[in-house]
């Protein structure tokens, strides 16, 4: 292992000050707390070369291997490349960082209140494991008055963020052999989170024609009586492609010939949507009340990230069992998370003017993406209806040879070029699912994305376009 330590004055070193990886590993130029090297000057250039002298560390003689299961799960790329930009910047690179979901506004002001307050008030202890009953009866509240959805607080569970209560609905109703039906583009961790299970994930590709919208007839002909769990995601990470009720009602019509088949839909965007769009929970549809597992949460909407809130609406058979994985994982969520996730639902219909406010801020960037991205060559893109991301086909420059670079044959060799000549930490498409595209997070501000539009421009005008043969 080497770890290159040359300046970072000049683009060209970006190479050379962080390895773009596909792994979850990677090098940063000053590294003293996550790895011990020795320094040595060659050709007048300082590098960091690991020891090759024999160890006489007693794991030598350890069985280090894995879990076939762990083996089979790969590292989240988003979460690699948030941390490869975040090392970039602390080593004095000025990288614009826009891979990471996550607002870049403040928790609103009555939420972080009730969090300080439950502390100088001493609510610092354990929780139910399902979650405080002031909080389910609140969520309880919102899925009725917001979705049209009738839950009993024992059909909720609390859990620390939406990831988790996904992973555990995922563990809790299949069985090894059993498959996940994912449209792709998908967020990250669905496939990984079925492996977990020891299911199988079936990938249903979208096109972005359609705007990446699942096909009902390609559903159809993927399901069998091993199909378990389709997974739906709307507004979509990482499109922003919002499903109409019409083509849900569809998808609902093709799950009641299935009589093993759930739905678990993830709304965890569910407020941050543009008009004309409009969002339906799934489970409001006849007849899939029973067949649903509604996930949601708190941290992109109420800008609550670090908090660690979500929860899970279902059937009490199904949801007991996620409880039942819980209360052997991590037990409750934090109580002052909790507090505070009961002062952000009491803010008022969909969030109250505070989500608005945010919301409106999120739509004008992304009217400015969209507008700009038009103006590129070669470039194709579907206007996001929900969340805050743009997917992005850049699939016309592949193929490109650039001096000094290499050939920029896919996703990551193109985020990849971007990182190193633009200074913009993007996500390769072939994360989640589509190697095409790439993913722009718009939750940074306007002159941000103003500046990373121009440098992106910048970097891809001097390349000339492959022409198809």
């Amino acid at each position: 292992m080497e770890v290159g330590l040359t300046s970072a004055s000049t683009p060209t070193s970006l190479r050379s000050s962080l390895h773009y990886r596909s792994s979850s590993s990677f090098s940063i130029r000053d590294a003293p707390r996550t790895l011990c090297v020795k320094p040595r000057r060659f050709s007048g250039s300082l590098r960091a070369v690991a020891s090759s002298e024999p160890s006489s560390d007693p794991m030598d003689s350890l069985d280090l291997s894995l879990s076939p299961r762990v083996r089979s799960v790969k590292p989240s790329k988003t979460m690699a490349i948030t941390d490869q930009a975040t090392a970039l910047v602390q080593a004095g690179v000025p990288v614009i960082r826009l891979a990471a979901g996550e607002p870049d506004f403040d928790t609103p002001a009555v939420i972080a209140e009730a969090g300080i307050n439950a502390i100088r008030e001493g609510y610092t202890r354990y929780t139910p494991n399902a979650g405080t009953i002031e909080l389910r009866k609140a969520i309880c509240r919102k899925l009725e008055e917001e979705n049209g959805l009738s839950y009993k607080p024992d059909e909720i569970l609390v859990s620390n963020g939406a990831k988790q209560s996904i992973i555990q609905a995922v563990q809790a109703v299949c069985s090894p052999g059993d498959e996940v039906i994912i449209p792709a583009p998908f967020w990250v961790s669905y496939p990984e989170m079925a492996r977990l299970a020891d299911a199988t994930p079936i990938i249903i590709p979208t096109d972005i024609s359609d705007n990446f919208l699942l096909k009902p007839k390609v559903l159809a002909s993927k399901l069998s009586e091993k199909s378990r769990l389709i997974i739906i995601c709307s507004p979509s990470n990482p499109t922003g492609s919002v499903c109409p009720k019409e083509l849900l009602e569809e998808i609902a019509n093709i799950v009641r010939k299935h009589p093993r088949l759930l739905v678990l839909s993830d709304e965890i965007y569910e407020h941050i949507i543009y008009s004309p769009a409009k969002h339906t929970s799934f489970a409001s549809l006849p007849g899939m009340w029973e067949r649903t597992l509604t996930v949601n949460g708190f941290s992109k909407a109420f800008a609550m990230t670090g908090w660690r809130l979500g929860y899970l609406a279902g059937p009490k058979h199904f949801v007991a069992a996620c409880g039942k994985i819980q209360s052997q994982f991590t037990s409750g969520a934090s109580s002052i998370s909790q507090k505070a996730g009961v002062a952000a639902l009491g803010m008022g219909y969909a969030g109250g003017e505070a989500v608005a406010t945010m919301v409106k801020a999120f739509e004008e960037r992304r009217d400015f993406l969209v507008q700009s991205f038009k103006e590129f060559n070669g470039v194709k893109i579907s206007e996001p209806q929900g969340a805050f991301y743009l997917f992005i086909d850049f699939s016309s420059y592949y193929g490109t040879e650039v001096e000094g670079f290499g050939v920029i044959n896919n996703s990551e060799s193109l985020c990849r070029f971007l990182l190193d000549k633009a200074q913009v930490a993007l996500v390769p498409g072939e994360a989640f699912g589509d190697d095409k595209c790439i993913r722009m997070s718009y939750a940074a501000s306007l002159k941000t994305l103003q500046d990373a539009v121009s440098k992106i421009k910048e970097a891809l005008l001097p390349l000339r376009r492959p022409v198809p043969v």
